[in-house]
């Protein structure tokens, strides 16, 4: 009803020998001051997450999204796609390209996207098969005791799809939509305080830093001074 969204604990994906339980995964108290945060959600998020509880009939101890259960393991990948149909990767800092779905995209090109991850996957386990490298263990993650999705899951199955369908000749990091969103609250009007508040930041100078992103700025602050002026100029008439 009030779109008030209460952050009061976080989940940490950890190593099962520095679980109390043994777990992967570890519930605490959040953030690290051990204050709650709370911020408005927009009308269309608030909808969307109501529908979507509703079509879920999940209750009020229920995760809102989980790791979704595999029946059978993922197949692996057999026959990896053309290098010469995948394009090129973004200049890195010698300003070297390198074609996407070769081992030189991954290494030398720094390239993470799903071809280039598949290639170095595809060349490590044929070193495995070959006996020139030590095999290892299934690295999955076992969500089943509590549905918590892991970094990987989410990475893979839903960051790294959602940002090759965009076409950005740059990769982002989920953290760098906290950055856009401080950003674009300050271009929009909102005062350091509200930002401060709704980022969780201990100190106001932290929100400060987004102030040079505003191009603006210099703009905003000359309208206001002639609104000021106006209003004062029609008070003395």
């Amino acid at each position: 009803m009030t779109r008030i969204l209460t952050v009061s604990r976080t989940v940490v994906q950890v190593d099962p020998k520095f679980h109390p339980a043994g777990q992967r995964f570890l519930v605490k108290m959040y953030p690290k001051d051990k204050e709650y945060r709370r911020l408005k959600l927009s009308q269309q998020l608030a909808a969307k997450l109501s529908a979507h509880i509703t079509a879920s009939a999940l209750g009020e101890d229920d995760l809102l999204f989980t790791m979704p259960r595999r029946a059978r393991p993922a197949a692996r990948l057999r026959v990896l796609p053309d290098p010469a149909t995948l394009g090129f990767t973004t200049p890195n800092a010698a300003g070297r390209q390198y074609r996407h779905g070769t081992m030189s995209g991954y290494n030398a090109g720094k390239c993470r996207c799903r071809h280039c991850t598949n290639a170095a996957a595809s060349y490590r386990a044929s070193r495995r098969a070959a006996g020139k490298d030590q095999p290892r263990k299934s690295r999955t993650v076992d969500t089943d005791e509590d549905g918590h999705i892991s970094r990987d899951w989410f990475r893979l199955k839903v960051w790294n799809p959602a940002l090759d369908r965009t076409g950005l000749p740059f990769r982002v990091r989920a953290h760098d939509l906290r950055h856009a969103h401080a950003s674009w609250l300050l271009a929009g009007g909102a005062d350091l305080q509200m930002v401060k508040d709704r980022l969780g930041h201990g100190s106001i100078s932290t929100t400060e830093r987004y102030l040079h992103t505003l191009p603006d700025a210099d703009d905003a602050a000359l309208d206001a001074f002639a609104k000021i002026r106006t209003r004062t100029r029609g008070r003395s008439a």
